[in-house]
């Protein structure tokens, strides 16, 4: 079955950078287009961004474009995000998702604070 795993939250300080990872496993990931989100209790889920199956295209929310970067590896099936300039603002459960099966992984938690 569709499983995904994330990994490589914590706490940082704002200015930090963290990296984000996610494990994808029962379904042929190289023909996939994965996506990261973020949620905030009592929020909506946010679109972070997006990566097409060949990496070709990556898209990003306009609150964090040229601060983050998604990309994958299909050899190993990781989808990451590099997120750089971290601000409090982006303190959310970080969760990766896959399109054609509608499905996001558990999470991770980010918080950024001094």
């Amino acid at each position: 079955q569709v499983q995904l795993v994330e990994s490589g939250g914590g706490l940082v300080q704002p200015g930090g950078s963290l990296k984000l990872s996610c494990q994808a496993s029962g379904f042929t990931f190289r023909l996939v287009k994965m996506a990261w989100y973020r949620q905030v209790p009592g929020k909506e889920r946010e679109l972070v961004a997006t990566i097409s199956f060949d990496s070709l295209r990556t898209t990003y929310a306009d609150s964090v474009k040229d601060r983050f970067t998604i990309s994958r590896d299909n050899a190993i099936q990781l989808v990451y995000l590099q997120m750089n300039n971290l601000k409090p603002a982006d303190t959310a459960v970080y969760s990766c998702y896959s399109f054609p099966h509608n499905y996001w992984g558990r999470g991770t938690q980010v918080t950024v604070s001094s």
